[in-house]
């Protein structure tokens, strides 16, 4: 078995003036970046500029993200909960594609209210197995997010919510090394 470091893409995807997913992120990267089995790209939709129309073909914003998810072997996405449901901003930029997620497994960082974004993830877990990509069963949430978070963007329990991100991230691995064997050795076709 390839026992080399996946490519993780991290996709941020609140594009949302004064959003909090910057905060969620920079915490979660950096304990992706200590995790012994990734190496991290982070796809900040914010700056990537992604249309949400799905008309004509691609944008150069697009066409600029494409060969990052496609040179990933799993993904993060971190996501706010808005009207019980994730962004517009995201679902854009997972419909623009569709070969670059298949057979290969997501993971989610979610923050919002009361349901600490849970209910978005619910609805992406659906979406990406539309797209023959394997979500991990163990997620991280936060829970009134900005109540989670002192002011230097660190989390007030972080001894949980680093075990709970651990914990995720060693399912990603199993998940991401067995379905990179498997596109090794035999192509996935949809």
């Amino acid at each position: 078995m390839n026992t080399a470091p996946l490519r993780l893409a991290v996709i941020v995807g609140s594009t949302r003036e004064g959003r909090f997913g910057p905060t969620v992120a920079d915490w979660f990267v950096r304990e992706a970046r200590t995790h012994t089995g990734f190496e991290v790209d982070v796809i900040d939709l914010a700056d990537a500029g992604i249309p949400n129309t799905l008309s004509g073909e691609p944008t150069p914003e697009v066409a600029a993200v494409t060969p990052r998810l496609a040179t990933a072997d799993a993904f993060v996405v971190i996501t706010p909960e808005y009207n019980h449901s994730y962004p517009a901003s995201l679902k854009a930029a997972i419909d623009w594609h569709f070969p670059q997620w298949q057979a290969k497994p997501v993971a989610f960082v979610s923050y919002g209210g009361v349901s600490g974004g849970l209910r978005a993830v619910e609805h992406l877990r659906q979406v990406f197995a539309e797209l023959h990509a394997v979500t991990v069963r163990d997620t991280v949430s936060f829970h009134m997010a900005w109540e989670r978070f002192d002011k230097d963007g660190e989390p007030l329990d972080a001894a949980v919510v680093n075990g709970a991100a651990k914990r995720m991230l060693d399912q990603l691995v199993w998940w991401g090394r067995a379905l990179r064997q498997a596109r090794d050795e035999v192509p996935y076709t949809a």
